[in-house]
This record gives structure tokens, sequence and C-alpha cells, in this order.
């Protein structure tokens, strides 16, 4: 499947076990805030403490940083760039690829150093990326999935117009 292509959601279950994991992370690195963004700019989770920016707008910058990155590894003869680090003054953030369908952001400043959260990231990362491996190979609804409400209903328009 195309990165960032076709739909998919998750349960509530599917929600609790990417929280969990994502408090656990910055519990352990001492950061401050994750952001889960979708390839299409989609805002999908927000865990600790809540940004003092329009986060739908950085989720948007976001996507449109990973995939010119994916440009530029290319262009160096890399097929992409897997994780991004961007240091400020006061606060930096480091975004990894997740499952080639969703970007972890995360945001901290000076009360944790790059190599602690490098270190914790690639443990959430790998979980992260068997949660939504899980989420992307169930059927979406509508599309395959169990019989629902208008199943059949394609055949049944069909025989009106016969």
């Amino acid at each position: 499947m195309a990165v960032g292509s076709a739909s998919w959601s998750f349960t509530e279950d599917d929600f609790g076990a990417i929280t969990q994991s994502l408090q656990r992370f910055l519990h352990e690195s001492n950061a401050r805030c994750a952001l889960l963004v979708d390839r299409s700019g989609q805002l999908v989770a927000t865990v600790g403490e809540q940004p003092k920016f329009d986060p739908t707008a950085f989720a948007t910058l976001t996507a449109a940083d990973f995939s010119a990155n994916d440009q530029l590894a290319k262009l160096i003869g890399e097929s992409d760039f897997n994780s991004l680090f961007h240091q400020g003054e006061k606060e930096s953030m480091y975004l990894a690829d997740v499952a080639r369908r969703v970007i972890l952001v995360v945001l901290f400043d000076n009360r944790t150093t790059l190599g602690l959260v490098r270190l914790k990231m690639k443990q959430t990362v790998d979980e992260l990326t068997k949660l939504f491996e899980q989420v992307f190979a169930r059927p979406a609804q509508g599309q395959g999935g169990a019989p629902g409400l208008l199943s059949g209903a394609d055949d049944e328009i069909d025989k009106l117009f016969q």
C-alpha cells in the first residue's frame, strides 16, 4: 500500500495502547510532548504537555517536512530518512517514521538529552510500528470487512435499473 494512502481507523483499545506507549516513553525520556501525525498531515494523537501552538497546523507542516526530507534522501541516494532532528536554542524536536504511514514527533527541552530521547524512541517506534501494522492489516469498514448495514445494497440498486 502506498505511503499515506487509503483511510484507516483504530479502536478505543488501539488508542489506549498507543497512548500508554507514548506516556511510558515521555516518562522514561523526560520529553515534554509526543504527537502522532499521519503522512497526509492529520493529527492522530497528542500526549504529554499540551502544545502552545496550533497542533493542526503543526501536523500539516510536520508531514510536509518529512515528505521534503524523503525527496532530499532520494537525491543523495537514500531511499528515505527514517528520523529527523531539529535543534533550537530552547526547544528541540525529534521525528521518526512509524510503519511508513505515521510520524512520531517528540518535543523536548533541556530537561533531557538527545541521546536519551533517541535511545527511548527506538523502543517506542518498534512498539508503535507493531500496533499500527495491526491496525492497517484490518479491513477498513466498508472495504471488505464484515457485512454491515448496507451489505447487498449494490445488488438491490442494480435491480432497480434493470
